[in-house]
């Protein structure tokens, strides 16, 4: 088994952050990417509480849907839970993306694993000691590989590949008290790639012909706009994608 260690720092230098992209489907979605720089993280726990969610969520680029998104926050033990079933269509075939997400009552991640069925095959489990992240990764006919990241903070945002319920786990990370902009050191699982986002409350805001509540989430090339009502994330565009999630 193959093993690698990476120590991510707040003054690392320009990464690869891939904050909305399709799992197999990169033509879909143009292989959209962002290059981001790593800020100073958030150390202070955010106030917002946590609150069950549950719903399905349509993807839709260039006006054309091309995949959709079940989901569910709720409380497990003294921790939550997200868990995402997604299915994604493209010209090579369909794939299906899974992630479940376990965490402290503030959000801390402590476990999380995840799985694409498709042309391609794979899964990982990955676990959180306190600033330690340890990525196991399975894939069909590769030798398993363990990868280690050390973060400067626990405090780490969970944005996996077409996994856009993460996005209202994000949002209750953030201090909605404080408001403000708020930079969170992410994870991005299934490219194996750390990086971080700044997020900021933009106030209230029409989303779809409704009045929400919207985040903005930006990297250092790229910008996504998350609207919520109250607990319920409603509405993700991503305009530099001319893409929407869209809560059925």
């Amino acid at each position: 088994m193959k093993t690698e260690k990476r120590f991510w720092r707040a003054n690392a230098g320009p990464i690869r952050l891939f904050v909305v992209a399709a799992a197999m489907g990169a033509a879909a979605f143009g292989g959209i990417s962002g290059s981001v720089r790593s800020r100073t993280a958030e150390k202070g726990r955010a106030t917002a509480a946590f609150a069950p969610d549950k719903g399905k969520l349509r993807i839709v680029v260039g006006g054309q849907q091309v995949g959709t998104e079940e989901y569910e926050i709720a409380a497990s033990g003294d921790g939550w839970s997200a868990r995402g079933n997604t299915e994604i269509k493209s010209a090579q075939g369909s794939t299906r993306v899974t992630g479940t997400l376990s965490m402290h009552g503030d959000g801390t991640p402590a476990r999380y694993e995840w799985s694409t069925q498709g042309p391609k095959k794979a899964s990982a489990v990955v676990g959180f000691e306190g600033m330690t992240v340890t990525s196991e990764l399975q894939m069909e006919n590769v030798k398993p590989f363990t990868q280690q990241f050390t973060f400067t903070t626990p405090r780490i945002a969970v944005l996996d590949n077409n996994l856009y319920h993460q996005y209202g786990v994000l949002a209750r990370m953030y201090d909605w008290s404080r408001k403000g902009a708020q930079t969170f050191p992410v994870l991005v699982p299934q490219e194996l790639t750390p990086g971080s986002a700044t997020v900021e409350s933009m106030g209230r805001q029409d989303a779809g012909g409704m009045s929400a509540d919207e985040l903005r989430v930006k990297t250092e090339d790229n910008e996504i706009d998350v609207f919520l009502d109250g607990p319920r994330l409603i509405r993700i565009e991503v305009p530099s994608a001319n893409a929407e999630i869209v809560r059925e």
